[in-house]
């Protein structure tokens, strides 16, 4: 079995931070990583003890919840909780930072920020980082990283696309269905 990258390794450490989230609108996971160490992990949600979007709905201000911290604050504030330095250390979110959390890494230290989701990439943050020499890098995930099944589930779809194929199913019913999964697991045919 080949070994994934510590690229997809960091960034499947995200995305599972993120099933953490309380969040409805938006799912997001962050890692701060330095010298191949995970040294602190964050997800977005509400303050503490505090009443969370998922139960009472999210508390929206100007287009924004103001009631969720970000991933990449609480993977910072963890740091500063428990004393962690982040100076050169590198940050792996599942969506690109939003301008507020971009100023906090940039103050932090954060060296790299590597994301898997473009997300309301801000014109002003991408110039903050190239300013402050922060490197951002897109990550595609790899579901090999998360899912130790994923080429037998990805040759069994296969299997079934060519036996639907031979059958007499609609030309534009196999179609939308061969589009759905080559989407849900981008397959090479």
């Amino acid at each position: 079995m080949e070994r994934i990258s510590w690229d997809q390794y960091f960034m499947a450490q995200s995305h599972l931070l993120a099933l953490r989230s309380t969040c409805p609108r938006l799912m997001v996971g962050a890692t701060i990583v330095r010298d191949k160490r995970i040294i602190a992990g964050g997800y977005n949600g509400s303050v503490s003890g505090s009443t969370h979007c998922m139960d009472d709905g999210c508390y929206i201000v100007d287009g924004h919840c103001v009631r969720t911290v970000h991933a990449e604050a609480n993977a910072l504030l963890q740091c500063a909780k428990f004393g962690v330095p982040t100076d050169n250390a590198d940050l792996y979110v599942t969506h690109f930072p939003c301008l507020q959390c971009c100023k906090q890494l940039i103050q932090s230290g954060i060296n790299n920020v590597y994301y898997k989701e473009d997300y309301k990439n801000d014109a002003y943050a991408i110039a903050l980082f190239q300013e402050a020499g922060v490197q951002t890098k897109k990550v595609e995930l790899n579901y090999l990283a998360v899912d130790t099944n994923y080429q037998e589930k990805a040759e069994l779809v296969k299997k079934l696309l060519d036996k639907l194929e031979i059958t007499e199913d609609s030309e534009q019913e196999l179609s939308i269905l061969k589009n759905e999964i080559e989407a849900l697991f981008k397959l090479n045919r």
